[in-house]
């Protein structure tokens, strides 16, 4: 029993910090679409159904920006993907390191919108889209390593697909259905998130993200460590010395 609880608590942790980063991406993606001319830089299926419109020319839809964005998070991806191979599967001091490298680059880039307005086609907006994509394609591949079902930290459709089908209605028994509706939720309340900060202004989105990620790998880390320090050696009883 106890060694199932001690397996149980560091998956929990891991969905719990998932979730966090989950928020996190619809505050990125809001400022994204809304303040960086229409692209988002976390939910690549948004940017690639924004191409397909725009190659025809469809209501003036950008298209520097979304291809930078799938380009720079496919980077983000590779660096991530080759960073982790040697690992196994959970939390190492290597995913620790991404998210922190994930928070720092969010924290650079709010600096940069703090003193530079975005503007659509303008090469630091271009620069500030390219960056947060990297970011976030880091998040992305260090999420699908740490292997928290139905939690991709991006997108949520597939999280529907799965909350509607397993479902009662569908014939299931409901399965994860509480993390499911909570990736729906966070990603939602974080898009709201993004974009009420956005009338105060498009930096403060990008460091309420910058913080949360920071202190999702400072958790992870932590807890990492604590698991792995050796327990207390008892104390040797005074007679026996």
């Amino acid at each position: 029993m106890r060694k199932r609880l001690k397996s149980a608590e560091p998956a929990r942790l891991h969905l719990i910090l998932m979730l966090i980063l989950t928020f996190s991406t619809g505050v990125i993606d809001a400022v994204g679409y809304l303040g960086l001319d229409r692209v988002f830089t976390g939910n690549m299926t948004g940017n690639v159904v924004i191409l397909g419109m725009a190659l025809i020319g469809g209501n003036n839809l950008p298209v520097v920006g979304p291809s930078i964005a799938l380009g720079c998070f496919m980077l983000g991806a590779v660096i991530a993907g080759r960073t982790l191979r040697p690992e196994p599967a959970g939390w190492s001091r290597r995913t620790t390191a991404l998210l922190a490298a994930v928070g720092v680059t969010m924290t650079a880039v709010a600096a940069v919108l703090f003193v530079h307005a975005p503007h659509g086609g303008d090469p630091v907006t271009l620069a500030i889209t390219g960056a947060l994509a990297v970011a976030m394609g880091i998040q992305a591949a260090t999420a699908r390593h740490l292997s928290v079902k139905d939690v991709t930290t991006v997108v949520v459709t597939s999280t529907l697909t799965g909350l509607a089908a397993d479902s009662r209605l569908g014939g299931g028994k409901g399965a994860h259905a509480g993390r499911r509706f909570s990736a729906v939720v966070l990603i939602l309340a974080g898009a709201t998130v993004g974009a009420a900060l956005l009338h105060l202004h498009p930096g403060y989105g990008v460091l309420l993200t910058a913080v949360l990620t920071v202190s999702v790998a400072l958790a992870g880390g932590t807890a990492r460590l604590r698991a792995q320090a050796p327990a207390a050696e008892p104390a040797v009883p005074a007679e026996s010395r």
